[in-house]
């Protein structure tokens, strides 16, 4: 592991910017779950992450300077149960959208402040604007930092994997028309939730999106030759170089994939089994 990918060991991106990684690694969230810290004579943290008081005191003592603000992407439950705990140490703003209901997320989480689309957080040094990118959840936002245009992407992108797309909060044609709209943002670099920073910013959106819609056209050609299949079977001729034990997870994304072909009336299902139109 990369000496700056170390949790608990905050780490300098930019003036003003620096990263603190959760002691929480897995499968799903790498080497764990990035927080970040923007300002230096009042803080704003992003992504406080998962409830952990270790992780907490760590942030607060990063900070250096009073925590203002507090302000999430969106409420999975590895980057927003924090936030009530962070806001409660230090009188911090908390600013995001709420939950939608579903089993994975922070129902915890309510914000004092409710950004939309274009809403900034405008102090004396530093501007953040949100940016509402549903995707990987309905209410996900990227915040884009003025002057520096470093944009922190939560989970919409991640360095080291690609995003699962889990329906009914999921959805893949969200998904690609709101990277399509970050790649129209002047950005000079992306901080995503879990992972390092990314530098090259529009090389990485066209291959997500280019990814994705070969993915989607390996869906129609195995539609077409295996007609009315289950989505047990068919993650298993989609996904055939991925290992199966994550076939679960492929799933999801797989349904997302075949719910966009649906909604532009180029698939239909019939119960479980799936078939061009």
């Amino acid at each position: 592991m990369s000496e700056s990918l170390v949790p608990g060991v905050a780490v300098e991106l930019a003036p003003g910017v620096r990263r603190l990684i959760a002691p929480n690694p897995g499968m799903m969230t790498g080497p764990g779950t990035n927080t970040y810290l923007v300002g230096q004579g009042e803080v704003a943290v992003i992504d406080p992450g998962p409830a952990l008081e270790s992780h907490v005191e760590a942030i607060v003592a990063a900070a250096g300077a009073p925590i203002r603000w507090i302000l999430v992407t969106h409420t999975h439950r590895d980057h927003s149960p924090a936030a009530r705990m962070l806001a409660a140490e230090t009188g911090a703003e908390m600013l995001g959208q709420v939950a939608p209901a579903g089993p994975h997320q922070d129902d915890t989480f309510s914000p004092d402040r409710a950004l939309g689309d274009g809403d900034a957080l405008a102090t004396k040094e530093f501007v953040l604007r949100a940016l509402h990118t549903p995707g990987h959840a309905s209410n996900h936002l990227c915040y884009l930092l003025a002057g520096q245009e470093l944009l922190f992407t939560g989970d919409h992108i991640m360095n080291g994997s690609t995003v699962v797309i889990d329906p009914p909060d999921g959805s893949m044609r969200q998904y690609l028309d709101s990277l399509r709209r970050l790649r129209r943002e002047s950005v000079a670099a992306i901080l995503p939730g879990h992972g390092d920073v990314l530098r090259e910013p529009k090389a990485v959106i066209d291959w997500i999106v280019d990814h994705r819609l070969q993915r989607e056209a390996k869906v129609v050609e195995k539609l077409a030759r295996h007609a009315d299949s289950p989505l047990r079977e068919l993650v298993a001729q989609v996904y055939d170089e991925v290992d199966s034990r994550l076939h679960q997870l492929a799933q999801r994304s797989l349904l997302a994939h075949l719910l966009k072909l649906e909604e532009e009336g180029r698939a239909m299902r019939d119960g479980e089994r799936w078939r061009l139109i």
